[in-house]
């Protein structure tokens, strides 16, 4: 409860009794230890060795995953401190595409060195100045010790690929996946822009090995011929994209119609089907043979299509349509009637794959395609969803490595540069925001200590190591399958410089937000809001899983 002093010495109560209010240092230590909490969780995924997390959701679904963004988002996190880590993991993973873990140790890490100095009595804004500059001073080191590449080189781009996916997936798929991924993202980049979420399209289809994914360029629809007859094969198809119902139109208002005779029936059913031969005959005309429809089509106009030869498929997705407009070039035709050649798109193939529910559709060898599709296979339906999210990691990493053409050297080598430069920075820095600093190049430094940590090393031997061979060699860098520090760029293992700049601005940004924080004020007491959120950061059932 909320209270101050009148002149007499007597307590003014400004909040209920049901509200609950933590202040002062109690505020600042419970919501660092909430952010370290979170920040520990994650730690024992970090790196190409490290551990697994079984996720099970109420229904008792199963995740297994060491990528921080997929643990975070499906955690049902409730500190409100503990929250604004998972957005630090959350918007790493949007700007980045990877680094998410990175990003949430390092969160937690700076706010843990922010309480030991302020346990030595330096104040939180001199932290908060200490911090600010520090970041400055990294984003300045970084930019400094990047290397610019070229966006069209494969063998870089596939290194970069390759060192997000070590860790996530088995070794013998990485170059496969790598190469699958940059290929991806060099078909549909457009002057060094790439929109993965519209231009790359991911489909499953379960039952065959990883190795059987293939890219292809084009969309891969899960959909089927509306009729058996209807071709399942078309080379050079001619596509039309009809956005409206190939049925007869029905009108605003209810009406009846009264037939005397079976003459009178005759004649209407007559009339309705010249009304769907028009259709069809407007689509022959056109020269499509092949025709996918957002809205419905009615079986007469089934019938006639596939007398005509034409391929044909209904309630296709508003973003499917518009993938497949991408992909062939094709316009969407509102209305069928006028429809016309220079509305089709093209394809070197249209393939229908299988007749069950699970059949595929295959409109691919699309001549300048803006749109691709990478077909995962796997065993089963939990292999494709984790190896999607493997992909998607890679996809991101590739993505920002052709938009920026800027690289760094991994391994922790770039960490290492950075703290060794904000070291020698610190002195210069009048006041006690050099020791601020100096906590910034530490918590930097907690990044490859814990990448050798999981990989079963001597985490502070190698650190020391990394530091005194950094000085001879610029990329040095910790290779955790031999434990040696090599040279980063000799191994093929680099990172892009947008992941590492965004994951220490994030950490930096997210560590400020809570240093800033002095009172805590709750609407009504919950017990899982207690002072020790380690305790309450997420719901676990009894077995200790989600």
């Amino acid at each position: 409860m909320a209270t101050n002093y009148n002149h007499g010495g007597q307590p003014v109560y400004i909040m209920g009794s049901n509200r609950e209010q933590t202040k002062g240092r109690d505020a600042v230590s419970m919501n660092i230890r909430a952010a370290k909490a979170v920040s520990d969780l994650v730690k024992s995924t970090l790196g190409p060795i490290s551990m697994d997390k079984m996720l099970v959701n109420p229904i008792g679904d199963i995740i297994i995953t060491n990528d921080g963004a997929t643990i975070l988002d499906e955690m049902d996190i409730e500190h409100p401190t503990a929250k604004m880590i998972v957005e630090v993991a959350r918007t790493q993973d949007d700007i980045a595409g990877d680094g998410t873990t990175s990003a949430a140790v390092l969160a937690g890490t700076l706010l843990e060195k922010a309480q030991e100095l302020m346990e030595k009595g330096v104040h939180a804004t001199s932290i908060l100045k200490g911090y600010r500059l520090a970041t400055e001073k990294a984003m300045q080191a970084l930019d400094e010790y990047k290397m610019t590449i070229d966006p069209a080189d494969k063998e870089v781009l596939k290194n970069i690929a390759v060192t997000s996916i070590t860790g996530k997936a088995s070794e013998s798929y990485s170059a496969f996946i790598s190469g699958i991924c940059v290929d991806a993202v060099l078909a549909v980049q457009d002057d060094g822009n790439v929109n993965i979420d519209d231009d790359i399209l991911i489909v499953h289809d379960k039952g065959q090995k990883i190795t059987d994914s293939e890219l292809v360029e084009g969309v891969v629809l899960t959909k089927k011929s509306l009729h058996p007859n209807m071709p399942k094969r078309i080379e050079n198809a001619r596509i039309a994209l009809v956005d409206s119902p190939i049925e007869i139109e029905k009108t605003g208002t209810t009406s009846k119609i009264e037939i005397k005779s079976a003459d009178q029936m005759e004649a209407f059913l007559k009339e309705e089907d010249e009304s769907f031969k028009k259709m069809v005959d407007a689509i022959v005309r056109s020269g499509a043979n092949a025709v996918f429809c957002s809205k419905g089509i009615d079986d007469h106009a089934v019938h006639y299509l596939q007398k005509h030869g034409i391929y044909a498929t209904r309630r296709v997705k508003e973003s499917e349509m518009k993938s497949l407009s991408r992909a062939t070039g094709a316009r969407l035709v509102k209305k069928v009637h006028e429809i016309d050649e220079k509305d089709l798109g093209t394809a070197g193939l249209l393939e229908q794959i299988g007749d069950s529910d699970d059949a595929k559709t295959f409109v691919k060898d699309c001549e300048n395609a803006r749109t691709v599709t990478i077909v995962l296979r796997g065993g089963t339906e939990h292999v494709t969803e984790n190896i999607e999210r493997v992909f998607d990691d890679a996809l991101h990493v590739v993505a920002s490595t052709v938009e920026d053409s800027e690289i760094v050297a991994g391994g922790g080598a770039s960490e290492i540069e950075t703290a060794a430069v904000l070291r020698s920075y610190a002195p210069t820095v009048g006041g006690r925001e050099q020791l601020a600093i100096s906590a910034f190049a530490d918590s930097i430094e907690i990044l490859p200590r814990i990448l050798a940590e999981n990989a079963g090393l001597d985490g502070v031997n190698m650190l020391l190591k990394l530091r005194s061979d950094h000085h001879e060699i610029k990329h040095a860098g910790l290779d955790v399958y031999t434990g040696e520090v090599v040279n980063m760029l000799d191994r093929g293992v680099v990172d892009p410089l947008r992941v590492k700049k965004q994951a220490i601005k994030s950490a930096s940004e997210a560590a400020a937000m809570v240093l800033r924080v002095d009172d805590v004020l709750r609407a009504e007491k919950r017990d899982m809001m207690d002072v020790n959120p380690e305790h309450n950061i997420h719901n676990y059932d009894a077995s200790g899983m989600m």
